[in-house]
């Protein structure tokens, strides 16, 4: 199976080129890289511990790396803790500080911390999740040990090719485990929201982006809250509302000003990056990049496009492993999968493609890594 992956890799790569176009090199102009739900299942973890006991997350990712790490800036929801042993899946998340690490070598640079599954491990494993985050130099935010610390660490500001981004993230809640201050986690409330992005806004950024852990899992359309809450971030001048938890692929919108002008777009839910999910449309999601350009009227979003990526879960060695490819370079592959799979894999782009194709505004698929 290595061998074969190794190939396809190099075929794979061959079939693009990875020089970002001269556009993209501008100190004005950056393109942004979403993903949406990280997770870590028993069964993931299994698959890639070593009879030594360390962990080999490398092949997994192998045929996204170049995607991701191509991105100005890429992010995604971590639904997982870094509470330490014993490593565990659903429903009390722990993984590896291996997997962070490997996050971070796929290139991944800012991890949301903000969602049902933070407290898995209690105040102390969220407190263990954000100091292996700080130790390994990954930026993140939706976790505080304190509220002094939330006061002096967010919203997380970021500075791309000399555009200013604010970065917020909020779940909608824990799971029913309780915390006690002074340890924080962002949660979903409109007041507290509005007055961080008040707070916000003294830092003069440039973008303002909401990545909010909400909806309903498995549902493969917006609630009304999801609406309600877009509709509010939108009005206190957020530009990019990112979503995640529902597991499943849902419809990503551009909004225009009068003038024509776009500088607002939601995807209310990328689906799942990685996971061992059973459930239809959950072995996969969208990888959304968005090209924004900052010129002396503001910011203006001037390409948003997604692609997907699947799951391929074979058996090797009594282990399933967790191979994630880009959908469009393999799903009229016949040397890799079998029959089975390649239904499987239909299944998914079928359901997804539908969805989108009927529901996106200004946002299109793209099926050759990366945009050019």
């Amino acid at each position: 199976m290595e061998r074969r992956l190794s190939y396809l890799l190099t075929v794979f790569l061959l079939g693009f080129s990875t020089e970002i176009s001269a556009f993209f090199a501008t100190n004005d102009s950056i393109f942004l890289v979403f993903v949406g739900d990280i997770m870590q299942h028993k069964t993931q973890i299994d698959a890639v511990t070593a009879p030594d006991g360390s962990f080999n997350y490398e092949p997994c990712f192998r045929l996204v790396r170049d995607e991701i790490a191509s991105a100005d800036l890429a992010m995604g929801n971590l639904e997982t803790t870094l509470g330490g042993k014993p490593y565990s899946g659903y429903p009390m998340f722990s993984a590896p500080d291996e997997f962070a690490l490997a996050l971070k070598e796929l290139g991944f640079d800012v991890l949301l911390t903000a969602n049902n599954h933070s407290l898995d491990r209690g105040v102390k494993g969220a407190k263990r999740t954000i100091a292996v985050l700080d130790s390994l130099d990954i930026r993140h935010t939706g976790l505080f040990n304190s509220a002094e610390e939330r006061e002096q660490r967010y919203p997380l500001m970021l500075s791309v090719k000399d555009i200013k981004i604010a970065l917020l993230n909020y779940t909608y809640g824990t799971n029913g485990i309780p915390f006690q201050k002074p340890f924080i986690v962002n949660l979903i409330d409109s007041a507290r929201i509005v007055a961080d992005i008040a707070q916000a806004k003294l830092a003069e950024p440039d973008l303002i982006i909401a990545f909010m852990h909400w909806g309903d899992e498995e549902k493969r359309y917006p609630n009304a809250v999801q609406k309600r809450l877009t509709e509010m971030l939108f009005e206190q001048g957020v530009n990019l509302v990112i979503g995640a938890h529902p597991h499943v692929v849902q419809s990503m919108e551009k909004r225009y000003l009068d003038n024509g002008r776009c500088n607002r777009l939601v995807a209310y839910s990328l689906g799942n990056f990685v996971s061992n999910q059973p459930f239809v449309n959950t072995d996969g999601g969208a990888i959304l990049k968005v090209a924004i350009v900052c010129d002396t009227v503001g910011i203006r979003i001037v390409r948003a496009e997604y692609s997907l990526v699947w799951v391929y879960k074979p058996k090797e060695n009594g282990r399933t492993r967790h191979y994630l490819l880009p959908v469009a370079n393999f799903e009229n592959d016949d040397q890799l999968l079998d029959a089975r799979y390649k239904k499987a894999l239909e299944l998914f782009t079928g359901n997804a493609r539908k969805l989108l194709n009927k529901e996106n505004i200004g946002v299109s698929e793209y099926r050759i890594f990366p945009i050019q």
